[in-house]
C-alpha cells in the first residue's frame, strides 16, 4: 500500500514516516540524505540482528559507503549509560564522523538508545529509526524523545533529536511473539483514548483482521495511531504542554513496571495504568459508569491485563511520586473526559491515585470472593 506521514514544526517540514511492507524501499528513501557517501551503523539488539540486519544490510550495502553493524543484549537493561560508553567506543573505534549515520533496527530500547548516542555523539550524528516492534512503531520511534535508563529511574536520561526519517517495515510485526504483540497494543488503544474515538471504535471493528495480523490491516492501523500522535508532538514538541496528553496511563503503569521489576511489559502497564486513570475520572464524574467498565474490558480481548497481583499500593504510589512528570510538588496526571480527548490534571490527590491503583489490585480477598 505504501503511505506516509510527515512531522511539521513551526510550519517547517522535520522527518517522514514511511510505511512498508518489506525493506525494499528504505535505499530509496535514504539517497535522499547522501549515503553513498556516508559510513552506516545499524544498532540493533542480539534478537532483532538474527531476524532483520542481514537484510538491512542486503537492502543497503550497493548504496552507501560502508556498513557496519553493532549489537547489544536485548532487554530493558540493556537501556543504560553503559550500553552508551560501549556505542560511542565502537563508532570511535571504527572512525565514524559527524556527516555519517546511524539506523536504529529494533524495538523501543535500540530506539531510545541509538537516539541519545545520535544527540551526543560528536554533538550530533544524523540517525533513522526503523523500527521493528508494535510499540516502537507506534510510540517510542515518533517524536523525538531519545533517552536510557538511570538505576531503576526510567528515562530519566535523554534528549529531544529528531531522526532525518521514521521507516516501518510492517511485516516485522508477523514475527513478535503474541505477548509482545499484544502489548503494544496498549499504546495503540491509548492514542484512540486521548485523541480519536473514531479511531477507538475502527479498533474494534477490526478485532479479527489485527488478531490474524493482516498486513494491510496493520499499516492502516500504525498509520493512524501515528496520525494520532503526530496531532499532539507537532503542538507540543518539547513537552511543555498538551504533549502530556500522551502520557495518559503512564504515571501509574510506569510505576507498576519500576515496582515488578520490569517483569511486566509497557503496553501491559500501560494498560493497568489506563483502566485506573479511566476508574479516576469516572469517580470524578467525567465518565459515566458505563464508559468506565467498556473502557477497562475493551483490553481484555488485546490480551492486555486489566487487574494485577502482588504489589503494594503504597509502593506504587510512591513511585509515581519519584515520576519526572511531576510539575513541583504535583503529579501531572492525565484524565479522560470521553472516549477520543483527554485532559490535563494537576489537582489528583493521593487518596484518588491509590483509589485507582486498588481498583485494578486483586488481593487474596478477591479470589475468596
Amino acid at each position: 500500500m505504501s503511505q506516509r506521514l510527515t512531522i511539521n514544526m513551526n510550519n517547517k517540514s522535520i522527518y517522514d514516516i514511511v510505511y512498508e511492507q518489506d525493506f525494499n524501499s528504505l535505499a530509496k528513501e535514504l539517497e535522499q540524505f547522501g549515503i553513498q557517501k556516508k559510513k552506516l551503523c545499524i544498532i540493533t539488539d542480539s534478537r532483532v540482528k538474527n531476524f532483520y540486519a542481514d537484510a538491512v544490510c542486503e537492502a543497503l550495502r550497493d548504496y552507501c559507503k560502508e556498513i557496519v553493524v553493532y549489537d547489544f543484549p536485548s532487554g530493558e537493561q540493556s537501556k543504560s549509560l553503559d550500553t552508551v560508553r560501549n556505542i560511542y567506543a565502537y563508532l570511535i573505534q571504527n572512525k565514524f564522523e559527524r556527516k555519517d549515520m546511524l539506523l536504529a533496527l529494533g524495538g523501543g530500547v535500540v530506539g531510545d538508545t541509538t537516539g541519545f548516542v545520535a544527540a551526543t555523539y560528536l554533538r550530533g550524528i544524523d540517525f533513522v529509526q526503523i523500527p521493528t516492534t508494535l510499540l516502537a512503531q507506534v510510540d517510542s520511534s515518533i517524536g523525538g524523545k531519545t533517552g536510557v535508563d538511570f538505576d531503576q529511574y526510567k528515562n530519566m536520561v535523554g534528549a529531544f533529536y529528531m531522526p532525518r526519517l521514521v521507516y516501518m517495515n510492517v511485516s516485522t510485526l508477523k514475527t513478535l511473539d503474541d505477548r509482545q504483540y499484544y502489548s503494544g497494543m496498549g499504546e495503540v488503544l491509548k492514542h484512540g483514548l486521548i485523541k480519536s474515538a473514531k479511531f477507538y471504535e475502527w479498533i474494534i471493528d477490526n478485532m479479527y483482521e489485527i488478531h490474524e495480523r493482516n498486513l494491510d490491516t496493520l499499516e492502516d492501523m500504525v498509520y493512524k495511531s501515528c496520525t494520532c500522535k503526530k496531532l499532539v508532538v507537532e503542538k507540543d514538541p518539547l513537552e511543555k504542554g498538551e504533549r502530556a496528553l500522551l502520557n495518559f496511563g503512564h504515571t501509574i503503569g510506569h510505576a507498576i513496571e519500576k515496582a515488578k521489576h520490569f517483569e511486566l511489559m509497557h503496553g501491559e502497564c500501560v494498560a493497568l495504568g489506563c483502566i485506573a486513570a479511566a476508574y479516576i475520572s469516572w469517580k470524578r464524574e467525567l465518565l459515566s459508569k458505563d464508559e468506565y467498565y467498556e473502557i477497562r474490558d475493551m483490553f481484555v480481548p488485546f490480551n492486555l491485563p486489566i487487574s494485577i497481583e502482588g504489589i503494594d499500593p503504597e509502593e506504587i504510589y510512591a513511585l509515581t511520586t519519584s515520576d519526572k512528570k511531576m510539575e513541583g510538588e504535583q503529579i501531572k496526571f492525565i484524565l479522560l473526559k470521553k472516549v477520543g480527548k483527554a485532559m490535563i490534571d494537576t489537582t489528583v490527590t493521593k487518596e484518588e491515585i491509590l483509589a485507582g491503583i486498588n481498583e485494578i489490585y486483586f488481593t487474596d480477598e478477591d479470589w475468596d470472593s
